[in-house]
């Protein structure tokens, strides 16, 4: 595919992707009754086309010093080809085989929810901006037919136009839910208004013209995880699940990723009694409880991950585990965690045993 159409850059590959969805839907849809089209493309696209981390590894500067790329256009290509892909896969599912497999068929966007550094007007603007360019990016156009009006005013003739026959796939095939990937909150600062400190490209959301950060006067907004960038914000959960169900008009939220990360060299001690991990799920459950008491219409919770897993380009440097996973054997021994999570299932209030469980108990 890259080879052939550019990867997501190419136009072409919109066909391909929908005949592979239609090969999906015939081998498993008697089986599979929830399907994504895609899983965190708006991480993706940011990773491969604005910083050039992941393959195909395209940028320009100052985002990074790839060997190619447009960090100012090539993401929002490769975008707007994913968006196409997923109205055609999702059109061919509803015509010709939900009714009869009785499955469901949405997206999973990956979800940080934003602070405003300052109680400033510019920074309340610029947290409402990160939202656009990072969620709403990739749902407007599936629910509303078109980009974010702050994608419009930034990038102008850099954000691709949808013709009116593309708008109407796109709204005629609404996604049936709605997958939210959420870990971590964090401030953003505008710098449209006022200069930016731009030591961390990574942490420079450029095209929407807002820094990111995790810390105001030197103070994190949460306790660090392994994984750089992520703390432990348990009230983002409630907000982003809010944001969404009330932007998409109460269309059903799954949250499909949500967990704690751990440094693979830890001791085995604190890898197996992973009370972080207890506590970190317990503040997020009971957030999103609140929220759904609230009338968040929420179907669904997954905790990432059942298993210690090879985590992208942090390999097996990090583990996000209910069971702890020897790599050299492949032994799965459940942590703490699960044993907590296990008893929550079954009735427990989130808060109960936190203190006494541990993973030898």
């Amino acid at each position: 595919m890259e080879t052939r159409y550019g990867g997501w850059l190419g136009a072409g590959i919109r066909e391909e992707f929908d005949y592979y969805a239609d090969v999906c839907f015939k081998a498993f849809g008697d089986r599979v009754k929830f399907w994504a089209t895609f899983n965190e493309p708006n991480l993706f696209t940011r990773l491969a086309y604005v910083l050039g981390k992941y393959p195909p590894a395209r940028c320009s500067a100052p985002f990074g010093t790839c060997d190619s790329g447009n960090s100012h256009r090539e993401p929002y290509v490769a975008a707007h080809n994913m968006l196409l892909s997923h109205a055609a896969a999702v059109h061919n599912y509803k015509k010709n085989y939900q009714a009869t497999q009785g499955g469901s068929i949405g997206i999973v966007i990956a979800m940080k929810w934003y602070e405003p550094l300052t109680n400033t007007t510019e920074d309340i603007l610029a947290a409402r901006r990160a939202l656009s360019f990072e969620v709403d990016w990739f749902l407007e156009p599936i629910f509303f037919g078109d980009y974010p009006r702050e994608m419009h005013e930034l990038l102008a003739s850099n954000l691709p136009k949808f013709t009116s026959e593309e708008k109407s796939l796109l709204q005629k095939n609404k996604a049936d839910f709605i997958g939210v990937n959420h870990y971590t909150t964090i401030y953003v600062k505008d710098c449209i208004s006022s200069p930016c400190d731009l030591n961390t490209y990574e942490a420079y959301e450029g095209n929407a013209l807002v820094l990111a950060t995790g810390e105001r006067d030197g103070v994190a907004i949460g306790k660090p995880t392994a994984f750089d960038g992520y703390y432990v914000v348990p009230e983002g959960m409630e907000q982003i699940v809010k944001y969404v169900n009330q932007r998409y008009t109460n269309t059903p939220v799954y949250v499909t990723e949500n967990g704690y990360s751990q440094y693979s060299n830890n001791t085995m001690d604190e890898l197996m009694n992973d009370g972080e991990r207890v506590n970190y799920l317990q503040g997020y459950l009971t957030f999103l409880s609140s929220a759904i008491r609230k009338g968040a219409n929420v179907r669904g919770y997954f905790v990432w991950s059942i298993i210690d897993n090879f985590e992208w380009t942090f390999g097996f440097t990090v583990r996000f585990g209910l069971y702890h996973v020897d790599y050299e054997t492949q032994k799965r021994t459940p942590k703490m965690s699960a044993k907590w999570y296990r008893d929550f299932l079954m009735g427990s209030r989130p808060t109960d045993q936190v203190q006494t469980l541990r993973a030898d108990s």
